[in-house]
């Protein structure tokens, strides 16, 4: 067996059963309170799509649509069809015309809808297949009010500090076992938004 092969079907379940975290260390906060944030619009009442991913298909929804970018632009496509919830997990970093697709996400969603937006801030650029844009909670705040959400109707929040920002410098840090959780307000990684129509 070669060693990638053997990493994957025994150290990775071993290192996993003893509590090593292979999820990515810039998205473990992120993931756990954007999670709480779905959970709380009871998830089950609700018809949501996903732009680039299934991440978010098991939290339960009414129903589950995933579109995938590049595919599917979000910049300049409209499904024929409203949501109550969508979803664009690390995915407007790597749009050439986000305000764009902040105007689409808005005409996509029903009265009353949800836009759950995460997206990076002090981590390396990433070509997958181009990289634009970074911003932070007020500037997350303020585009989505320019894509038409009212401004009381947007929360936001980041995470990050500056271990987790070096660490990230040469490769995707895993959360591991003993990564600092701690949060330090200048040096968020991950900022994230919930927009309401």
């Amino acid at each position: 067996m070669e060693i990638k092969e053997q990493f994957k079907q025994v150290i990775k379940p071993l290192m996993s059963s003893l509590g090593y975290d292979f999820d990515n260390w810039v998205r473990t906060i992120m993931n756990h309170e954007c999670s709480k944030l779905l959970n709380e619009l009871n998830p089950a009442q609700l018809n949501a799509l996903e732009i680039s991913g299934h991440k978010w298909s098991q939290i339960g929804f009414k129903s589950f649509t995933e579109v995938h970018y590049p595919e599917f632009d979000i910049c300049k496509d409209c499904l024929p069809k409203t949501f109550d919830v969508i979803i664009a997990d690390q995915i407007f970093e790597h749009l050439l015309w986000p305000y764009r697709a902040g105007k689409n996400v808005y005409e996509m969603l029903e009265p009353g809808g949800y836009f759950l937006i995460t997206t990076p801030f002090l981590i390396r650029v990433h070509d997958f297949p181009i990289d634009c844009s970074r911003w932070t909670e007020l500037g997350l705040k303020y585009f989505l009010a320019e894509c038409g959400f009212p401004l009381e109707q947007i929360k936001t929040n980041s995470w990050g500090n500056r271990t987790c920002v070096k660490a990230n410098f040469k490769k995707w840090a895993h959360q591991g076992w003993f990564r600092s959780q701690h949060n330090e307000l200048n040096f968020p990684v991950s900022v994230w938004a919930l927009a309401q129509k």
